[in-house]
């Protein structure tokens, strides 16, 4: 059976805010069937991950490209879940529900080397395990958990607090016994914060014009963990008010992705003086507690401690609208595309 594989690339390298014209829907013919024995895997995709890190794979240039350089008018690799329509692997059979790097697309085509594994869902929805039991969540527990290393009752910000990582900070770090204060960028996020999220408080960064005494008003007695997700002047603000031995861990830099010129710097006499510890990392660093935080956030998913906050859009077609709605705050919780039912 021979069948139409549609999937979403870029037309040329983005070097600056991204539009709906930098995207289009591709279009190749997929036979569902592999060689026995060679490895190959087809894979029926049914959510994939929109995340704002993209952006820098697909600019001529990044610092954080290395080898992850997306090319122009290939398939875009995303983590997601699918169903295994076909394959040449013994370790997967038809209709095997999986999870890892599929792509943009409504169809993978998976040779030689790659990410993937059986998915148990574990009583939860699949999209789950692209989201608040999988690279999402595990940034937002390594973070805070491995990097920060939280003693009860210390005092947390976490900025753009309502995006797929900050939500899951704030939920763990309040379930630790901690003062937790997020900055999201309008009215409704900072009100979904505080009452359905319990955040002891929270405001709209873009209601303020010195985020210095801001963060002073809301942290009197200093700033003991900063989980950062944007950088730039909010980085800036956050270490000015820092205690001690305080711990910044550093995620994201979200508003310097699509703004070469937008920089600021912490004041380093500060950090030294204060012993402040600012660290960057990736999730991938901390696979080696992955089934640890799994079975930990699983846990407290089922004893309703903390939620999974979704935000999703419906079919492949909208993936370039729900990328470029990251870098508006268009979304609240893990931005997940759904592409096909089971």
């Amino acid at each position: 059976m021979e069948l139409t594989n549609n999937f979403i690339t870029i037309k040329a390298h983005i070097d600056g805010e991204p539009k709906e014209t930098d995207f289009e829907n591709k279009a190749r013919h997929l036979a569902l069937s592999v060689a026995p024995c060679s490895n190959d895997i087809i894979v029926k995709n049914l959510y994939v991950s929109i995340d704002p890190y993209q952006i820098n794979r697909m600019k001529s240039w990044s610092s954080s490209q290395k080898a992850t350089k997306i090319t122009v008018s290939i398939v875009i690799e995303a983590y997601g879940v699918g169903k295994v329509e076909a394959s040449g692997n013994p370790e997967f059979a038809k209709d095997d529900l999986v999870v890892g790097l599929l792509i943009w697309g409504e169809y993978s085509l998976l040779k030689g080397e790659y990410i993937l594994r059986k998915l148990d869902p574990m009583g939860f929805s699949p999209s789950y395990h692209i989201g608040i039991l999988g690279h999402s969540g595990l940034t937002a527990y390594a973070g805070f958990f491995e990097v920060c290393k939280p003693k009860k009752g210390e005092k947390v910000f976490v900025s753009t607090a309502c995006g797929s990582v900050g939500n899951l900070v704030g939920q763990y770090a309040k379930l630790f016994g901690c003062y937790v204060v997020g900055s999201a960028g309008s009215k409704e996020k900072v009100a979904f914060l505080k009452e359905k999220l319990r955040f002891d408080d929270a405001f709209n960064y873009k209601e303020e014009t010195d985020l210095k005494t801001t963060l002073k008003r809301f942290f009197p007695d200093g700033i003991d963990i900063y989980f950062d997700n944007v950088g730039a002047e909010m980085l800036e603000a956050a270490v000015a008010n820092m205690n001690f031995f305080g711990r910044v861990a550093a995620c994201g830099v979200t508003s310097q992705y699509n703004d070469a010129g937008k920089r600021c710097a912490p004041d380093m006499e500060g950090v030294v003086y204060k012993r402040i510890k600012i660290q960057g990392f990736i999730s991938i660093d901390h696979m080696d507690i992955f089934s640890d935080f799994v079975s930990t956030t699983a846990y407290h998913l089922h004893a309703g401690d903390i939620q999974a906050i979704e935000d999703i859009s419906l079919g492949l077609k909208s993936i370039p609208l729900a990328f470029i709605g990251l870098f508006h705050g268009h979304n609240i919780g893990k931005k997940i595309v759904k592409i096909a039912d089971e």
